[in-house]
């Protein structure tokens, strides 16, 4: 009698804890390719600007304008993400901060001239 008892309470609190519980249960999703691009994105794009901040020439041409390098650094840390993907952009399509079409053509015409004087007979 007495086992029939416990075993009713335990299936009682059982039921009870379920139901109880299963309302705060936790909720996992999957996030997009764009959702996780754009987080890493942000990251290189937000790399990219501090490598140039933390360059001794870029530093000492702020320091020449009279602009404290490390209120520099704290500002491109303030940026929102679309500001410094619009600087780092700026920074890659400079003249001396990318490769320019003509760079790609260069590389292009070299890759190939060690491929075909690697592979003549």
């Amino acid at each position: 009698m007495m086992t029939s008892t416990m075993k009713k309470t335990t299936c009682r609190v059982l039921v009870v804890s379920l139901l109880a519980l299963s309302f705060q249960t936790a909720r996992a999703g999957m996030i997009g390719a764009d959702q996780a691009a754009a987080v890493q994105g942000a990251q290189s794009d937000r790399t990219v600007v501090m490598g140039v901040l933390n360059r001794a020439e870029t530093t000492a041409q702020l320091q020449a304008m009279g602009v404290d390098p490390q209120a520099a650094r704290e500002r491109v840390a303030s940026m929102t993400d679309q500001e410094v993907h619009a600087l780092a952009q700026d920074i890659q399509t400079a003249p001396a901060g990318a490769m320019s079409g003509w760079g790609w053509a260069a590389v292009i015409i070299v890759v190939a001239a060690v491929w075909y004087f690697m592979y003549r007979k």
